[in-house]
């Protein structure tokens, strides 16, 4: 079976770009697509503020447990009303990374993607830990398979992603609001049974309440700053709907706003009644068993709805992972086309989606979950740093975004955005400190380290940029002194540097020479055939449509066409540019699309391929001294 017939039957067969509108989301399916991380968050949040608290309160921790999250609900509030105000204003996506770009400066706005892109990435790895945790919770011989189990997760997560969005949404659709209803019905079914009197709060056995008896200690402002912190990470995915404005049909805004409040209502509603229920019951963590497990244990029973809710918890922790794959291959995508990523994060895959950002997430997620043994209470100190950094810096740009713009009703909204950048700056500074200790000191060096990263990266392509730009085209051009008339095709995507060494080569040695550019996108293909036609060359530009994306095959097909005209005596040679770096790094920023061709064109024997290498290096200096005409 051939590679590409592994890849269909993977991933499905190939769209084209006029499908793109169609894969994006509505409000049916956007809600649970964007609500998975935070919805899921309440799996996990409060049993992280009772781990805090526990330990030194003992099992009257629960009594505590709304002091910190109180602050949370509110934070959430405001936040909510102020992503809001970013749809608004940036219908283009890329949340805190564009609003602190167009507002604060470039240094701000690396160091929001940065963070970004780290919280993300430990999005994915936390949800799959907590699965994997949900489950131990419910067959505890599963334990020693912890990694391979959440490292198999990631695998069907990722390749469902790769299939697209519109197939996605739905097979992770489905599920995520089958959390929501068995959540629903857990908060309603134990307030009921509660107020009826047909529910007792839960009884620990004697050696627990000797555990925790022995650490009792008294409330103080430290340790609720501690337990709010670790509750925080309920606040990750309210900005996700912001970042992937673009993902949603038209009119995307208005769907995206709806989204976004729809989902504050669904956290509001499951994480209220959570934290009110824990509470009511006197709930706190223990070896193997959950805090939700407890709950549904205790309302439930030990029948199917515990075992639905159980499973139902596992898939939601599973599936919020979804949320960074629609968050973060975007972000890449906006990044690369700003020259902060590789440009390969622009490309979109198979079915549409940006598949290079998704196989990233997909590698950096499994380091993590290796490194850290899929284990969440280790990976949950690095968590919601990021995500609060790139809350603070978001508000504190649409203050200055208000206060420039002047527009209509700019001071209520002033004043959104003001309240939520002191809350999360707060919070940040809260998240970072109460989780110094326990690691969170490490994202103090990784945050900036991506940020650098991204500072070359956008410096080595304005330079490569630089040695490739041309003026004037024409004026460097050279017409054909050859005689021979056996066809000589050149590949060309834009009119630079490069391609005009390789068209000049090309017609020294013929005078038969044909330009062919493959279009993937119709706006770069109109571009270069405006340019191509007001600079006067008079070699022919052929642009061959590719609404799969495809390069080799629409090649292959010119090239086949071609050949069933040629004599016995006659070739086709197929020019290609080349770059040349200096630095091993550098290839990494360049596609290799030239490699691919020119080995699948080997298989042609009436076809020569020439490479024709472009070098640019620090040394390279470009000439500008203009080539007579021959």
């Amino acid at each position: 079976m051939s590679w590409k017939s592994v890849k269909k039957v993977l991933l499905g067969k190939t769209l084209k770009n006029d499908d793109l509108e169609s894969e994006k989301l509505g409000r049916l399916w956007g809600v649970p697509i964007m609500a998975s991380d935070a919805v899921s968050s309440v799996a996990y949040a409060v049993e992280e503020m009772l781990m805090v608290l526990a330990p030194v309160l003992g099992v009257s921790a629960v009594h505590s447990l709304g002091y910190a999250a109180l602050p949370i609900v509110l934070l959430f509030i405001v936040l909510a009303f102020s992503y809001s105000q970013i749809i608004s204003a940036y219908p283009n996506g890329g949340g805190a990374y564009v609003v602190s770009a167009e507002n604060i400066g470039k240094k701000a706005s690396l160091i929001a993607a940065a963070a970004l892109l780290v919280d993300y990435v430990m999005t994915v790895a936390v949800s799959l830990s907590a699965a994997t945790s949900a489950l131990v919770s419910a067959f505890p011989n599963i334990a020693p398979f912890r990694v391979p189990l959440a490292l198999l997760f990631l695998c069907v997560i990722t390749l469902l992603n790769l299939r697209g969005m519109r197939e996605s949404s739905k097979v992770f659709g489905i599920p995520t609001y089958a959390f929501i209803l068995i959540m629903v019905a857990l908060i309603a079914t134990g307030f009921i049974k509660l107020f009826s009197g047909n529910l007792q709060p839960i009884t620990y056995s004697a050696d627990i309440q000797a555990i925790h008896a022995d650490t009792m200690g008294s409330v103080s402002i430290f340790l609720l700053l501690k337990a709010f912190s670790a509750g925080c990470s309920a606040l990750t995915g309210v900005e996700v709907v912001s970042n992937a404005v673009p993902t949603f049909k038209e009119p995307s805004q208005r769907n995206a706003k709806q989204v976004l409040f729809i989902l504050v209502g669904i956290i509001m509603t499951i994480f209220g009644g959570t934290i009110l229920l824990t509470i009511s019951l006197g709930a706190i963590p223990i070896e193997n068993k959950t805090v939700i497990s407890q709950l549904g244990l205790a309302v439930f029973g030990d029948g199917p709805m515990f075992y639905i809710l159980q499973f139902a918890t596992s898939l939601i922790l599973l599936l919020a992972a979804n949320t960074a794959y629609n968050g973060l291959p975007t972000l890449l995508a906006i990044l690369a086309e700003d020259g902060y990523m590789p440009r390969k994060f622009m490309h979109r895959g198979a079915r549409l989606g940006f598949s290079n950002g998704i196989i990233f997430i997909f590698a950096a997620a499994a380091l993590l979950l290796i490194i850290f043994k899929a284990e969440t209470h280790h990976l949950i100190p690095l968590y919601a740093v990021g995500v609060f950094l790139s809350f603070t810096l978001s508000q504190a740009g649409m203050v200055i975004h208000w206060r420039k713009s002047k527009e209509k009703g700019y001071r209520h909204k002033l004043v959104i955005n003001g309240l939520g950048a002191l809350m999360t700056a707060t919070g940040t500074v809260i998240v970072f400190m109460t989780k110094f200790a326990q690691g969170s000191w490490l994202l103090a060096i990784v945050i900036p380290v991506v940020a650098f990263i991204m500072f070359h990266i956008e410096k080595h392509y304005e330079f490569v940029a630089r040695q490739l730009t041309i003026d004037d085209f024409t004026a460097h051009y050279r017409k054909s002194i050859s005689t021979d008339d056996n066809l000589c095709l050149v590949l060309v995507g834009s009119m630079n540097r490069s391609a005009l060494k390789v068209l000049n080569y090309a017609n020294l040695i013929s005078k038969n020479v044909i330009a062919l550019n493959i279009a993937t996108d119709d706006k770069s293909a109109e571009r270069l055939k405006e340019k191509w036609a007001a600079s006067g060359i008079d070699i022919p530009l052929e642009v061959i449509d590719s609404p799969y994306r495809e390069l080799i095959e629409p090649i292959e097909c010119y090239l086949e066409k071609c050949e069933a005209d040629l004599q016995p005596t006659q070739m086709i040679t197929v020019l290609m540019p080349r770059y040349m770096e200096s630095h091993w790094a550098a290839n990494m920023l360049h596609n290799r699309n030239t490699y691919y061709i020119e080995k699948k064109l080997r298989s042609h024997r009436n076809v020569a391929t020439v490479l024709v290498p472009y070098i640019y290096s620090p040394k390279f200096k470009p000439a500008e001294k203009k080539i007579p005409e021959s």
